[in-house]
């Protein structure tokens, strides 16, 4: 049973999805499912999203237990999959000056954007759940806003008022979950137009323009 919904101080957004940027993964010259992914496209759901558990628990959204989970998720995901960059200086030319920290994992060493909070978006097909995952405020030439673990923007519906995500933000296919994450180099960042996801994508195209507000 979907919990009760009040106003709730979580993020909230300043402007809509205004189209997807064509993002591919890897080379162009990838056969692989993965060349083909594209984070920002495919069917839209609700979404909440929250600086931390606590406000997630007294938005009363979702179920306290949604919230633990979800927030829960972001974290591993924040972990295993987040965004990865060689230098500093190129992470935070996409989030932002001060808002990159040196990481580690597996033996190799990176710089990855701070966690911003989290994304809840629901899973209109399956019974009414949720699925969480990390969220990151991007602070860059290419226009900012907040996005996903997984690479995908925060918009608003502008026929609802409500925030939205890609389903596949939240929950993406498993060829790109089980994907090895890659460190972006200051090359590859500039060659794809900024894009700060947790691998190696390239834009050809204009990205949401929406994002989240003060």
């Amino acid at each position: 049973m979907t919990a009760p919904r009040k106003r709730s101080n979580s993020l909230k957004l300043s402007s809509m999805l205004a189209g997807a940027a064509s993002l591919t993964l890897a080379g162009c010259d990838d056969p692989s499912p993965q060349a083909s992914w594209d984070p920002n496209r495919g069917e839209q759901v609700q979404a909440f999203s929250y600086k931390s558990l606590a406000e997630c628990q007294a938005a009363n959204e979702v179920s306290d237990e949604q919230c633990a989970t979800s927030w829960a998720t972001a974290q591993k995901d924040d972990a295993e999959k987040g965004p990865r960059y060689d230098a500093r200086a190129t992470c935070e030319e996409v989030y932002g000056p001060g808002n990159c920290v040196p990481r580690g994992q597996d033996g190799q060493s990176f710089f990855g954007p701070l966690l911003a909070g989290f994304v809840i978006g629901q899973m209109l097909d399956s019974g009414g759940s949720y699925r969480g995952t990390g969220m990151y405020r991007r602070d860059d030439r290419y226009g900012g806003g907040y996005y996903s673990t997984w690479g995908g923007q925060l918009g608003r519906d502008y026929g609802t008022g409500k925030t939205v995500i890609n389903k596949t933000s939240i929950d993406p296919p498993d060829v790109i979950r089980n994907a090895p994450p890659k460190v972006q180099t200051r090359t590859s960042v500039v060659s794809r137009g900024g894009f700060g996801g947790g691998r190696s994508y390239a834009s050809s195209s204009g990205g949401y323009k929406g994002g989240f507000g003060g």
